[in-house]
């Protein structure tokens, strides 16, 4: 792997990790007093990661990145949702993320 594929991967995690700031600001800005900075972090977070997926697009299959960035993006939220606003962790959820993440992990081994 090449500098610039390390490179695209960092961007594709950024672009991950960004994708868990847009549903964070929805839940935010759901309490009347945060709804416009809950609304502004949905829309810079929708912003940043549609940037950093299309600079990760750059060597990373279109399909590859949809998953990881999505996966990422679902992983993330999901562990927030339960430290932050107390959502379920029951087994089956719990187990259905840890799917998420092994099929994210087999999709970046899997990239050549």
């Amino acid at each position: 792997m090449n500098r610039g594929d390390c490179m695209d991967w960092l961007f594709l995690f950024v672009a991950g990790l960004c994708e868990i700031g847009w549903p964070l600001g929805l839940k935010i800005s759901q309490i009347s007093a945060n709804r416009l900075p809950g609304i502004a972090l949905a829309v810079a977070a929708m912003a940043a990661s549609g940037l950093f997926i299309w600079l990760a697009q750059k060597t990373i299959p279109m399909g590859t990145a949809y998953a990881v960035w999505t996966g990422i993006g679902a992983a993330g939220t999901f562990v927030v949702g339960v430290l932050v606003f107390r959502d379920s962790a029951d087994v089956m959820r719990v187990l259905s993320v840890v799917l998420i993440v092994a099929g994210v992990v087999g999709l970046k081994l899997a990239h050549r």
